[in-house]
């Protein structure tokens, strides 16, 4: 019998691997495509106009679409449409922006689109007859944004070669709470009351908060150089050198569309994450019409977040109302001649007044601005209220070379360091002019200084200011090597008649310091020479030194009257507490209690002995690391006290009782440190004394060798010459 050979048939052969290597995912092949229904049924005639009215449609209100990329069904034997279409787009993401949008959209008169993907029609179709009620996910609390104000310790930042830490400051010692490897690009920055930390990258800029460190938002401005927060912490601001470009894809709350083309600075809402507006950095000119070094930040806010302004030099000051970013009015501040401007800060006094039951007249927002001298018209500060534009004071000046603004932290004063030219016009002199703003009619108060004025800075919550002044000649050209002498004076307000007016309190002679900073709480003040090659000091001055001493006694005199202290002589207060220095300081930061102050060495200025020292108000050091790439530090801020005055002062009488619990957790944190220190010195000597008795068996060993082996002596004659002389015989 013959064999006859045929073909297997595909009957219990398993293709299940073979199915799923090459199986299709409808989920990711056809997301891009959109259903449209409900369209316009027409005939052949109709049909490209048709197609030419949706492809309208569509582009106004989502996306661009070309039509190639519609497909029309249509039934050829009746010669009408079916109703329906089908779209597909570059991107899923995309296609899912056009179907938020598009879905019920209104075409015409009868006909609302409606518009679905493509993977729901199967979705829809396959949907169980019986409801099944969804699982709903576990509850998760989210962290508390300011949960570290519960623990009462301050944290501050360290940034090192690629590491970015978030410490906890004890009295003598810090523990990290945190640490990342490359958590920034550039550098990190806290916003104004600490509850984000932002970080730059290439891509745009992140904010992390709570005890974990989350990102919670992200800020799509490639290239991103600086950023600046509103005051509030509400909104964010952006700055690229490179300019912006419209972000692919369809348009969305957060992305750059063509009308931000070309501009380089971005306005954000830091919770939703949106973009509101964008703008073009106008480059600050000179004198002479040139370009001058970019002054940040570039928008200014109003201490209650609610405007925004910034300066066109020489033109206007334009106000744009939150969070719509609408100009003011619908027109800017015309101004000729503008340089700068500031706002006016918020103080303890407006935030009372803010206050439930209050019924004082919370105080306008205001700005000053100043204009240089145009032609026969003088020079001119004004103080100028927004939203009302009303002009609260001017103040003419003349003989002007330029002007700075320094407000004072509390809004109480207004000082314009005017440096002012000579009659011979070929050196300066400065006038501080002094305005009082919770005065009626904005009194003027001018201080006559003849030096050159380096540095102004006002006392936080105080009634003194300091500055700095140089007759050096090598000020105007600095160079390596090159020490400036300067004088250090302090005014103080004296209240002895009237409104009182600012006098001399101190005066230091012939000081290098060219850097000052306040404490946050007033009082205390460090001096500091920055900058230079061969000087580093840092000067710890106590402006109330005797503020324990005088206060009230309790006690009778010889009389049995009230015991009373003599009045020291003005200026007494002012005593220098410490003196040391910091080899190659960069920076100087107070922490927010105003009790301690760091200054740091940072590798963006040198790379001598980088890192930090904190030391404590009196000047003593508490800490010292020396750590190469050291790149920054940061205190982290504090927002505002929610304890009325009345609680505040109950706290300050009870503050023995409140001390007693911080005492004895310092002495538990001291005598933890002092048991580590002494268990690591008992390890050193016990591995100390191993060794010697290691060392000490090893001679052992080789002296017993040394007395069985046998010598063998071997006398050597070493011939020494003395002198020599030479004798030449003729």
């Amino acid at each position: 019998m013959a064999s006859t050979s045929r073909v297997p048939d595909d009957e219990g052969i398993d293709y299940t691997d073979i199915e799923e290597k090459y199986k299709v995912s409808y989920e990711d092949g056809f997301d891009n495509v959109l259903v449209v229904d409900n369209v316009p049924i027409v005939d052949s005639s109709k049909r490209d106009k048709l197609l030419t009215a949706i492809t309208k449609k569509f582009t106004q209100k989502a996306a661009p679409i070309k039509p190639g990329k519609i497909h029309f069904p249509f039934d050829d034997k009746a010669n009408k449409s079916k109703g329906y279409l089908f779209m597909e787009f570059k991107t899923n993401t995309e296609a899912t922006y056009v179907a938020s949008a598009m879905n019920g959209v209104q075409f015409d008169a009868k006909h609302t689109f409606l518009v679905n993907r493509f993977t729901d029609i199967e979705k829809f179709a396959t949907l169980a007859e019986k409801y099944t009620e969804p699982e709903i996910p576990q509850y998760k609390p989210q962290e508390h944004l300011r949960w570290w104000l519960a623990d009462g310790r301050d944290q501050f930042l360290t940034y090192r070669d690629q590491d970015v830490a978030i410490n906890w400051h004890n009295k003598n010692t810090s523990d990290v709470q945190t640490q990342r490897k490359n958590w920034t690009d550039l550098f990190a920055a806290w916003s104004p009351l600490g509850t984000y930390l932002a970080s730059l990258h290439r891509p745009g800029v992140r904010l992390w908060a709570g005890e974990s460190w989350t990102g919670i938002a992200r800020f799509a401005h490639p290239l991103v150089k600086l950023l600046d927060f509103s005051p509030c912490e509400t909104y964010l601001v952006t700055w690229s050198q490179e300019s912006i470009s419209p972000t692919p894809g369809p348009p969305g709350p957060a992305s750059f569309t063509e009308e931000d083309e070309g501009n380089n600075v971005a306005v954000w809402d830091v919770k939703t994450g949106h973009l509101l507006r964008t703008f073009h950095a106008l480059p600050d000119l000179d004198a002479e019409g040139h370009a001058k070094k970019m002054s940040w930040p570039l928008l200014k806010w109003s201490p209650d977040d609610k405007y925004v302004a910034r300066i066109q030099p020489g033109q206007q000051i334009s106000v744009y109302e939150l969070p719509g970013m609408g100009l003011l009015e619908k027109k800017s501040i015309k101004v000729d001649g503008v340089v700068d401007f500031d706002w006016c800060p918020s103080g303890d006094v407006d935030e009372e007044g803010k206050g439930k039951g209050s019924t004082k007249k919370a105080r306008e927002n205001f700005l000053a601005y100043w204009q240089p001298e145009i032609g026969d018209q003088p020079a001119k500060v004004t103080l100028l209220a927004i939203p009302s534009r009303t002009s609260l004071r001017t103040k003419n000046l003349f003989n002007v070379s330029d002007c700075k603004i320094h407000w004072h932290n509390q809004g109480d004063y207004l000082c314009v360091k005017v440096d002012r030219f000579t009659k011979t016009k070929k050196s300066t002199y400065c006038n501080l002019e002094i305005v009082r703003t919770r005065e009626k009619d904005f009194p003027v108060e001018v201080v006559e200084i003849k030096e050159t004025v380096t540095d102004f800075a006002w006392e936080p919550r105080g009634e003194r200011f300091v500055v700095v002044t140089s007759t050096d000649p090598n000020l105007g050209n600095i160079g390596p090597g090159i020490t400036i002498r300067t004088d250090v004076f302090f005014y103080q307000l004296d209240k002895t008649g009237g409104l009182g007016t600012f006098k001399l309190l101190k005066k230091l002679m012939n000081k290098t310091a060219n850097t000052m900073r306040w404490s946050p709480k007033g009082r205390h003040i460090v001096l500091a020479t920055v900058g230079s090659s061969s000087k580093f000091d840092l000067e710890f001055w106590d402006l109330d030194f005797y503020a324990e001493r005088d206060a009230p006694v309790v006690g009778k005199s010889a009389t049995g009257g009230p015991k009373e202290r003599e009045k020291d002589e003005w200026g007494s207060g002012a005593q220098l507490v410490a003196t040391t220095e910091h080899y190659g300081v960069t920076d100087i930061e107070w922490d927010p209690s105003g009790r301690f102050v760091a200054t740091s060495a940072s590798v963006w200025r040198h790379t001598l002995e980088n890192g930090y020292i904190l030391w404590d108000f009196k000047g003593q050091e508490l800490q010292r690391q020396i750590l190469d790439k050291f790149k920054q530090f940061l205190w982290r801020p504090r927002p505002k006290t929610l304890l009325s005055k009345d609680q505040q002062r109950n706290i300050q009488r009870r503050l023995k009782e409140y001390s007693r619990v911080f005492d004895e957790e310092d002495a538990a944190e001291e005598s933890s440190a002092s048991k580590e220190l002494v268990a690591h010195r008992k390890r050193l000597v016990d591995e100390w004394n191993a060794w010697r008795a290691k060392i000490k068996s090893e001679r052992s060993e080789k002296k017993g060798k040394a007395k069985e082996d046998k010598f063998e002596i071997i006398e050597e004659l070493v011939e020494v010459v003395l002198e020599e002389t030479v004798e030449v015989l003729e």
